[in-house]
């Protein structure tokens, strides 16, 4: 997953770099009712936000999301849109909140690693997603390397859920984890310029429903991703 991350990161620094060559032989068209309609892409850390006190994140918990935006403007400048998109988003986060099952019953219980040798213990969502943003940028009709600022909601459906736990005394792998909130939403904020911006992804939801409880306390955990996004016209 690293050397994924990787490549994409380069490809899409020669994409940045091809972008900005805008010398062509033949004259260039100016297109009054441009838009910034994009593909994107982004790469996050992800963290568990409010969770209960004996509930450690460890390791690397990577988030991967990619989609597109349709961009319509609301002044005569273009400048200041309102953008709505459709994409895919895959989460991990690898912590020690076991989650196990019997007899299709979810149960929660937490890792001591002083006590039990486990070597991998991670939770998995995919999700459908709709970016709803603000957008505001600096770009014209033929500036094509700019600095941007969008905000606003993302709302989710998690059609995909899963947890895997390999150690002592036996591995542990769910397919379906049923407690999960299918609908998901958050606020959101990119900011940058050109390809490279900053991305921040706050859920107001938690991840997990109502009947999900650790040691009696209710799990009330949700989202938070850090990272990069990547837009590509």
């Amino acid at each position: 997953m690293k050397n994924l991350f990787i490549a994409i990161i380069c490809f899409l620094g020669l994409t940045s770099v091809n972008a900005q060559d805008n010398s062509s032989p033949f004259p260039q068209v100016i297109d009054s009712l441009y838009r910034e309609d994009q593909f994107y892409l982004g790469i996050t850390y992800n963290l568990l936000n409010n969770k209960p006190n004996e509930v450690k994140q460890n390791g690397f918990s990577s988030g991967f999301n990619f989609g597109f935006i349709r961009d319509m403007p609301i002044n005569k400048r273009r400048n200041k849109s309102i953008g709505v998109g459709l994409g895919l988003s895959f989460n991990s986060y690898n912590q020690n909140l076991q989650i196990s099952s019997n007899q299709n019953k979810l149960g929660y219980s937490i890792l001591d690693n002083d006590e039990i040798n486990y070597s991998k213990n991670k939770f998995y969502t995919s999700v459908i997603e709709i970016p709803i943003e603000f957008r505001w940028r600096t770009s014209t009709a033929i500036e094509y390397s700019f600095w941007r600022i969008y905000t606003g909601v993302k709302l989710g459906y998690v059609f995909s859920s899963s947890s895997k736990y390999e150690g002592e005394p036996d591995n542990i792998y769910l397919n379906d984890v049923n407690s999960v909130n299918t609908l998901q939403y958050g606020l959101t904020l990119s900011a940058g310029y050109n390809t490279w911006n900053f991305h921040l992804y706050y859920g107001l939801n938690s991840l997990f429903d109502d009947t999900a409880f650790v040691n009696t306390h209710q799990i009330n955990s949700n989202a938070v991703k850090i990272g990069l996004m990547f837009y590509i016209l």
